[in-house]
Order: C-alpha cells, then sequence, then structure tokens
C-alpha cells in the first residue's frame, strides 16, 4: 500500500489524499512499463490548476496528481531501466491524461524517463522540476537563435521571476554571465532575486497594461511566463534582431500583438513546449542544469511540504503566496 493525491469527479470534483495498492497504478499492455518508488514531487502551476479544479486539466478520472516526479526505478519491462536506476519524470501527459507522481510510487513508461544527473539528489531534482526545466529549455532556444551570444552586450529580461520558472531562470543566466533584469508584482522579493543573480528588479505594472506596437529598444532577449500584455510589451521593447522565448500564461493566453516587432525590428518570438519535447532535447536540457545551475541556490528558491500538505500548497500557489518552487516528500 501507498499514498496518492487522487483528484475524482464523482460527480463532483475532489482531491484527497488516499491509501492505494498497485493494483492501482496504470498498465502499458504493449510493455515499457516501469515503476518506479516515487521519492520526490513537485507542485508546479499545472498542478495547481489541477488540484484546485481551476482549468480542466485532467482529462481521465481518477486522476493521481503530479506532472514530475524524481525516485528509484523498482522494476521494469523497458529495455533501458532496470531496477535502482534513477530517474527523473516531466510532463509527457503525466497527471493529466495518465496517472502521476503525487504519490509513493508510479508506473511510467521507458520512454519518458531521464536518468538523473549525478549531480543532484532526488529533492534537488525536483527543486528544479518542470519549471526549471523549462527555464532551461527557454535559454537553450534562445541560445541556438543567437541571441545570448555575448554575455556582456545587452539586458535579458526575465518576466514572472518569482515564480518556478523565473527564479531558475534569472539564476541559469546570471551565471553564464548575462545581465538579468528581473520583472515581479512582489517588491519585497528584490533582495531574493537579487541573491539569485538578478542586476536590476523592476515592477510588473510596466508591462502588464497594454502599451504602443512598438517601444524603446531595451532587452536583447526576454524569458518570459506570463503571456497576455505582458509578453507584448516585451516584443515591442526587444532590440533588432533579439528574442523572446514564450512558455508561460500566468496573465492570460491571449496575445493582443501587433506584427510591428516581428517585421520592423526583426524580433524572432520563440515557443517553449516542456509537456512534450523530445527525449534528446529534454537530457541535454538536465545535463546543462548540472552543468550550469549553482545547486547552492535551489535551498533558496525551495520551500517542501509533506504529500498530506500538497492540497493546501497548491491552493497557495494558485493564490500567488508561493515564491520559487515547492517540493513534496511522497514518502512517510
Amino acid at each position: 500500500m501507498f499514498n496518492a493525491l487522487v483528484l475524482d469527479k464523482n460527480p463532483d470534483f475532489s482531491a484527497e489524499l488516499r491509501e492505494v495498492d498497485d493494483s492501482f497504478l496504470p498498465t502499458f499492455p504493449d510493455g515499457g512499463g516501469v515503476t518506479v518508488a516515487i521519492e520526490h514531487s513537485t507542485l508546479n502551476y499545472k498542478d495547481g490548476l489541477a488540484i484546485t479544479n481551476k482549468s480542466p486539466v485532467v482529462r481521465t478520472w481518477p486522476m493521481v496528481a503530479g506532472i514530475d516526479g524524481a525516485g528509484t526505478v523498482l522494476d521494469s519491462d523497458h529495455p533501458a531501466w532496470k531496477a535502482g536506476d534513477r530517474v527523473v519524470l516531466n510532463g509527457f501527459g503525466v497527471g493529466e491524461t495518465h496517472k502521476g507522481c503525487l504519490a509513493g510510487k508510479a508506473r511510467l513508461h521507458g520512454d519518458w524517463l531521464v536518468r538523473l544527473p549525478e549531480a543532484f539528489t532526488t529533492r534537488q531534482a525536483m527543486a528544479i522540476g518542470t519549471a526549471g526545466y523549462t527555464a532551461m529549455l527557454c535559454v537553450m532556444a534562445l541560445e541556438r537563435h543567437g541571441a545570448l551570444a555575448q554575455p556582456a552586450d545587452g539586458e535579458v529580461l526575465v518576466t514572472g521571476a518569482t515564480g518556478g520558472v523565473g527564479s531558475v531562470a534569472v539564476a541559469l543566466l546570471s551565471r553564464l554571465g548575462h545581465k538579468v533584469v528581473a520583472a515581479t508584482g512582489k517588491a519585497s522579493e528584490e533582495t531574493y532575486l537579487k541573491e539569485l543573480g538578478a542586476r536590476q528588479v523592476i515592477d510588473r505594472a510596466e508591462l502588464s497594461n497594454a502599451g504602443k506596437p512598438l517601444q524603446k529598444e531595451r532587452w536583447k532577449a526576454v524569458v518570459d511566463a506570463v503571456g497576455s500584455h505582458t509578453l507584448v510589451n516585451a516584443c515591442a521593447q526587444t532590440r533588432y534582431g533579439g528574442a523572446v522565448a514564450a512558455c508561460g500564461l500566468a496573465q492570460g493566453f491571449d496575445l493582443p500583438a501587433t506584427v510591428m516587432p516581428f517585421i520592423l525590428r526583426g524580433v524572432a518570438l520563440l515557443g517553449v513546449d516542456s509537456v512534450m519535447a523530445p527525449l534528446p532535447r529534454r537530457q541535454e536540457a538536465w545535463a546543462r542544469l548540472a552543468r550550469d545551475l549553482d545547486p547552492s541556490l535551489l535551498e533558496q528558491i525551495t520551500s517542501e511540504a509533506p504529500l498530506i500538505g500538497a492540497i493546501q500548497a497548491a491552493r497557495e500557489l494558485m493564490e500567488g503566496h508561493v515564491r520559487g518552487r515547492i517540493v513534496v516528500r511522497t514518502q512517510g
């Protein structure tokens, strides 16, 4: 028996901690299943939406929440994995269409797993989680475009900077030598963001309202986890030939923009998806995180909750009372 955070709709929505057994785990009739003892999971924005029923994230019922997990393989039908291997899981519809990792165990397809870098414990991996892995994907996308080729040349904007994606993005970009400007609505977190490496902190209100189609050029690159007017203004302020990596919608999923930054300044808008990113890109992202992220900063951006406390923590996340990352202990 093990505990799992189960979401159900029978007929009304419920989120509760249940004791279940292995028969509750999904199966893979065609093979490839891997049973993992989940040691740590985490709460992402999508988890918060699912657990609080704020958005139709869950597609099949009942569902075990948790789009991220890290732990040790117990048994495997997949040739790449054997008992004792240490693995990390991000996305692939887990916690949405496939029972997830806010539980003592999960059964996952071997094609979805990445070997846990030796640099990280399972707790550290979940302090990174999908949010930090997404931040790394954004950095990689900006690098491929060439927007980060000259670290000393210009500023990089990070929006939603006290969130999970933003916190890791600030830490990564700073360690890579870039001048990071962090946008946040939480003025009290300026010290926190500067400890992560931000050179300057600005009020998100400077970006969150409707603005001119073209504005003064400032950013050589942007990591945006907010969307809506914030993303539009970030594009309008990006320098000629710069790039904006968009990965979130905390303000909204609308894009009330014009084509002006794209056709007059050659600005590139780079969409970054973490859920279905191909395995080689995931492996590269985790290898880069092990190399480029200062693990000592993870404690600064991380709070911890037991599995029984994950529901309340999800509510606090959706109410905007959480900074950085929440790691969930799934054992004990």
